[in-house]
């Protein structure tokens, strides 16, 4: 329903910083987020929010080195990548559920719009 575009994935050195923008056609989604699938692994929803920047969600794995927030008057929704380890290498994608859910959740199948996927690459 809702079209999701992200932009930022690039290449950059372990310890480095990236910022990953999504843009929503539209409002943005209630429940939106950022999915990564690096190879060989399952998918995992690394960071979310449900509503406003005070909802947020963060993996264990990124905790306290990304950061989520939006911009209502832009329709976007950044993550802010900071001391990036080579493990996050992956494509991340921008998520969001349906329009009347309001719940966040950590799986990853239980998002129904996708973005196209911007690859990150972290090297060692």
């Amino acid at each position: 329903q809702v079209q999701l575009v992200e932009s930022g994935g690039g290449l950059v050195q372990a310890g480095g910083s990236l910022r990953l923008s999504c843009s929503a056609s539209g409002s943005l989604p209630y429940v939106i987020g950022w999915v990564r699938q690096a190879p060989g692994k399952e998918r995992e929803v690394v960071s979310g929010m449900s509503g406003s920047d005070h909802n947020t969600y963060y993996a264990d794995s990124v905790k306290y080195r990304f950061t989520i927030s939006r911009d209502n008057d832009r329709n976007t929704v950044d993550l802010q990548m900071n001391t990036v380890k080579p493990e996050d290498t992956a494509v991340y994608y921008c998520a969001a559920r349906g329009s009347r859910i309001t719940v966040f959740s950590r799986n990853a199948r239980t998002y129904t719009s996708w973005g196209q996927g911007t690859q990150v690459t972290v090297s060692s």
